[in-house]
Order: C-alpha cells, then structure tokens, then sequence
C-alpha cells in the first residue's frame, strides 16, 4: 500500500478580486495587524503552510515558498496570513512522472483549441468538462502539438519575464493554483486569479483556466494524461 505524505494549503477566499476590486487580505510580515503588508492577495490564490501562530486569540498561517523564484528580490521577508479569510486544502503536493510513475493506461485526454479558446476534457469517448480558457498572446503563443501532463503542483509562484521569450513584460505571480505541467519549457494549464477573460487570448503561452474549472480539471487529471494543442 502507497502511503502518500499529504501537505497543507490555503486558499484565499475572502481577497480582492482579479483586478484588485474590493478588499484585498494582506499578507504580512508577521502574525498580527501591527506587522507591515508584504502583498495584497487576490481570491483564489493557493498558498502551502508552513505552520501557524496563535496571537491575541487569532490565529495566522506562515507561508513557504520551497521552489525555484526566479526574481527573489521581489519577495523579500516573511507572509503571514490570518485564518479567518482562507479556506484550509491538503495535497500531496509537486507530482512529477519521474518520482510518481506516468499513468501509462488511462485514456483521458485533453483538447486546447487555440481558434475557439475552448478546453474540452475526455475519458476515452465522455466528455468531462467543456470550458472557455485563455491561451497565449501573439508573442508568447501556446504551443501547438501532443504532449502529456508530466507534473502537477497545487501552487506556483510565476515571475516574468522569462528569458527564453520574446515578451519581456514584469509580472509577479504568487500562488498560482492547480497547475498541470506539458511541456518542458514551462507551459501549464493552472487556474487564473488576475483575470477574467476567458474566452480569449491573454497568457505569456501558458492556458488559463478560472480556479473551480482548473481545481476541478487538477483533481481528474492523471499523470500521463494527453494534451492536444490545436489552431
């Protein structure tokens, strides 16, 4: 029997909006009002925990960021969050086919159309799921091709600009959720917190998905699994 170590996440569901609409929850660089703001964080970002503090009675969540940044002058300091505005996941998380075993029998597969900015999710012949996306820009177009899910990871931080693009454009990305890894120049099909445009061409090359249909696609999703990217 496989006995699979699970870790802690949060999940932030009471923040600003994809376009800082709203209130956004502060992470802070320590457990409590008083401790400055690190960063303004917006619905649906997934963060992992590395424990938590009891202050004054309310309880903070510290987190980790145990992979590769590129830009980490960009994050100096601690994140601590407050509980009341997160909602609490387990996942096992990074899952690669060279540790975890590629899923070398199922046949489910997935279908990115580039022309009609539709991802469609199949077991064999059922359709699983049918969902408008947003595929990569002009510069940084989604490549085309058959390639399979090798890594899975419930949260990224995402910086830019990379250096294998022609875009150069600044972003900052913590917490990018439900992310299912295709190629090995780093296109991922993973939920979209800082947009709503679905429907239309948006990313640096990545496929977005919003966060229910993307949690909803990284929880069926095996290693191995198919993904067709198609004009």
């Amino acid at each position: 029997m496989i006995i699979y170590l699970l870790f802690t996440y949060i999940e932030v569901t009471d923040g600003c909006g994809p376009h800082f609409e709203g209130e956004c929850l502060n992470a802070r660089s320590g457990p409590g009002t008083d401790f400055s703001v690190q960063r303004q964080l917006r619905n649906g970002i997934v963060l992992q925990v590395s424990g938590s503090v009891e202050r004054e009675g309310e309880l903070w969540y510290r987190i980790v960021f145990d992979e590769f940044i590129r830009y980490p002058e960009r994050m100096q300091g601690d994140w601590y969050v407050h509980s009341d505005y997160v909602a609490v996941l387990y996942d096992e998380g990074n899952k690669t086919t060279w540790e975890d075993g590629a899923a070398t029998t199922t046949e489910k597969r997935i279908m990115v159309s580039r022309d009609t900015q539709v991802l469609q999710a199949y077991d064999g012949e059922e359709l699983f799921l049918d969902a408008a996306i947003s595929t990569g820009l002009e510069l940084t177009p989604t490549p085309r091709g058959t390639f399979t899910v090798y890594k899975k990871t419930p949260s990224r931080y995402m910086q830019g600009p990379l250096p294998n693009l022609a875009d150069r454009q600044v972003y900052d990305l913590p917490g990018v959720p439900w992310n299912l890894y295709f190629t090995q120049d780093g296109a991922v099909i993973h939920g979209a917190y800082w947009h709503d445009s679905f429907g239309s061409a948006y990313s640096h090359g990545c496929v977005n998905l919003p966060m229910d249909v993307a949690r909803t696609l990284y929880e069926w999703a095996d290693l191995g699994t198919k993904v067709i990217v198609t004009d």
